[in-house]
């Protein structure tokens, strides 16, 4: 039989985010490899196993790595906060094997990705349809991310950005902002959830107009409402189209 590569997808990090799924792959691994800050959040919760890790920017070292303890018949857990094949480590993983021409079995285990857990905590924003779009440019070139919000807006998608604002990128968040904002109104609700999941999670309410002031940071995640989004006893709200009127016939 041929040895496995579990590509884990773990959630915002704490236990109750995790799938079934998840927990069994972590716990029966040999080795759980992974970037250093989410392999700190397992070993608290999962302390009886070994584990390899690398910093950022490892990521290909970090799957070459696992895929030779693979090859010496170790069962391996490669692990993504959220879902492993958004953002994850799966698409890495999958073309590293291809180039190391290794003969392993990849199972991708999916996880909670940070925009669902947001939603979840906002309300209910992303019930139509949604893109979501990271405003890292480390993998990808600034002019195409602005392109593909300036379609997504033009789409009237609600619009999850991930990664909006680091040290480094202070002004990508506002410039977003304006390239949306030509397309929708500035008291466009926006829901912006803070370490989404974990035990100091954060969210609060704004708008198109004012998300340029806000504190947002790389741990928040941002939702911006389509042109029928709208915010009711402090949930944020996106239509699916139902009907919910009182429509019952009279007696």
């Amino acid at each position: 039989m041929k040895q496995v590569i579990y590509i884990v997808g773990f959630g915002p990090g704490d236990r109750a985010y995790m799938t079934g799924r998840a927990v069994a792959a972590i716990e029966q691994a040999d080795l759980v490899v992974g970037y250093t800050t989410y392999i700190d959040l397992l070993k608290e919760q999962f302390p009886e196993q070994e584990y390899y890790a690398t910093p950022m920017r490892k990521e290909v070292d970090r799957c070459r790595a696992a895929v030779e303890e693979a090859l010496k018949g170790k069962t391996v857990a490669m692990v993504s906060s959220g879902d492993s094949g958004i953002y994850g480590m799966a698409g890495v993983m999958l073309e590293v094997i291809e180039e190391m021409h290794a003969d392993l079995e990849v199972v991708a285990v999916p996880g909670v990705t940070a925009a669902s857990v947001a939603a979840a905590v906002l309300g209910a924003p992303l019930m139509h349809d949604f893109a979501v779009i990271s405003l890292s440019d480390c993998m990808t070139p600034l002019e195409r991310i602005y392109h593909r919000v300036s379609c997504a807006a033009d789409g009237d998608f609600v619009i999850c950005l991930y990664n909006p604002k680091s040290h480094s990128r202070t002004a990508y968040l506002a410039h977003a902002a304006e390239l949306i904002k030509q397309y929708r109104s500035t008291k466009t609700p926006v829901g912006i959830v803070r370490n989404a999941g974990r035990a100091d999670q954060k969210a609060w309410l704004t708008t198109l107009g004012q998300l340029k002031d806000e504190p947002v940071d790389m741990f928040c995640v941002v939702l911006i409402g389509n042109s029928q989004t709208y915010v009711k006893n402090g949930k944020m709200i996106t239509p699916r189209g139902y009907c919910v009127a009182d429509t019952g016939a009279k007696e």
